[in-house]
C-alpha cells in the first residue's frame, strides 16, 4: 500500500516542481541534510540510522523549494541477522507498536530468531519513526548538503567512494546501477545486475528524464555534493570477492560528512571517470582503487 501511494507521489508532484525520492535522509548536528538513494538491500536504513544524526525518515521523500520532507512516518527495515550489535538503533526499535513479518521464534520460546529464513529471505520489521531515538520531528529537513547514490555492484568493479559531478550525478541517476539482491523481490536468490532508472524504476509513472532534470536543477542550485558509494562485492564478483564493509562504508560517509573528502587528492578511474580518493582516513588505501583488491588483476581489466 506504501509503495502504490508512493507511485501516485511520482505522478503528481513532479508537475508542481517537487521531486520525490526513493531514498533515505538524516540531519547532522549543524543542520546539514543528507539524503541517500538505493534499492532495497544497498543500505538506505542502515546507513541512514546513524546515532550521531537525526533520522528524517528511510525510504520515501519530495525535494520542494523549501527543503525535504518524509512521506510515510515510519520505517520498513529489513531484519535478517538483525543483532544490537550490529544495528543497535534499529533492534532497539522492535518493541509494542512494531511488526514483524515472516520471521520465527526459537522453538517454545518468545525469543524471535533473525537468522531463521525458512519463510523467505526478506524478513522486515516496521516501526514508526519516533521508535528511533534520534528522529527529527516533524520529519522535515533543509537542502541536501549531501547526496549519495548508493549501488551494489555485483561484479566488484566500482570503487567503494567516488565524487559525482552534477552532469555525473544525473547520468547515474537515470541509470540507477545496482543488484538486486536475496529478500528483496520474489525469485532473487542471488545478486542480480539491473538498471533501475532513479533507483526506483518501479515507482515512476513519468519518464526518468523528468526526475533526473529535476535532480540536476536542485543540485546545481543548492550547491549539494553527489557521492556514489559501493556497497556491494570487493576483490572480485560475486562468488569470488566479499561484500564491502559495513564498517567501511559507514568510514567513508563519516568522512565525507566531515568534508575531509572534499577537496582530496584523487585519481581517474578508467572508462566510467569517475574520481576515486587517494586517501581516506583510517581506511587501507588499496580498498580505494577496486583493481588493487582483485587477485587477477588482469581479468578485473577485462
Amino acid at each position: 500500500m506504501k509503495k502504490g501511494m508512493f507511485g501516485v507521489m511520482h505522478y503528481l508532484m513532479p508537475k508542481k516542481g517537487v521531486l520525490t525520492l526513493h531514498s533515505s535522509a538524516n540531519e547532522g548536528p549543524k543542520g546539514d541534510t543528507t539524503l541517500l538513494f538505493g534499492l532495497s538491500g544497498t543500505g538506505k536504513t542502515t546507513l541512514s540510522t546513524d546515532p550521531r544524526r537525526k533520522l528524517i525518515g528511510d525510504d520515501e521523500h519530495a525535494w520542494t523549494d523549501h527543503g525535504i520532507f518524509n512521506l510515510e512516518g515510519g520505517c520498513y527495515a529489513k531484519a535478517v541477522d538483525l543483532s544490537r550489535e550490529k544495528e543497535p538503533e534499529i533492534y532497539d526499535a522492535i518493541r509494542y507498536g512494531s511488526i514483524l513479518e515472516n520471521i520465527k521464534f526459537f522453538e517454545g520460546t518468545r525469543d524471535v530468531n533473525y537468522a531463521d529464513t525458512s519463510k523467505t529471505l526478506n524478513t522486515r520489521l516496521c516501526y514508526p519513526l519516533e521508535f528511533i531515538p534520534n528522529v527529527k520531528l516533524p520529519a522535515m529537513g533543509g537542502h541536501p548538503k549531501t547526496v549519495i547514490f548508493l549501488t551494489c555492484d555485483a561484479y566488484g568493479i566500482l570503487p567503494p567512494v567516488s565524487k559525482l559531478t552534477p552532469e555525473q550525478a544525473m547520468y547515474h541517476f537515470i541509470s540507477g546501477y545496482t543488484a538486486k539482491v536475496a529478500g528483496t523481490e520474489m525469485g532473487i536468490e542471488e545478486p542480480t545486475p539491473s538498471f533501475s532508472a532513479c533507483f526506483g524504476e518501479a515507482f515512476l509513472p513519468l519518464h526518468p528524464n523528468v526526475y533526473a532534470e529535476l535532480l540536476g536543477k536542485k543540485l546545481k542550485k543548492h550547491g549539494s555534493t553527489c557521492w556514489l558509494i559501493n556497497t556491494g562485492w570487493s576483490g572480485g564478483m560475486y562468488g569470488e570477492g566479499e561484500r564491502m564493509s559495513l564498517k567501511i562504508t559507514r568510514k567513508i560517509i563519516d568522512e565525507i560528512h566531515a568534508g575531509n573528502l572534499d577537496l582530496c587528492e584523487t585519481t581517474t578511474m578508467d572508462i566510467f571517470g569517475l574520481p576515486i580518493p587517494k586517501h581516506v582516513d583510517g581506511i587501507d588505501p588499496n580498498i580505494l582503487n577496486p583493481r588493487n583488491t582483485w587477485a587477477d588483476k588482469e581479468n578485473y581489466d577485462l
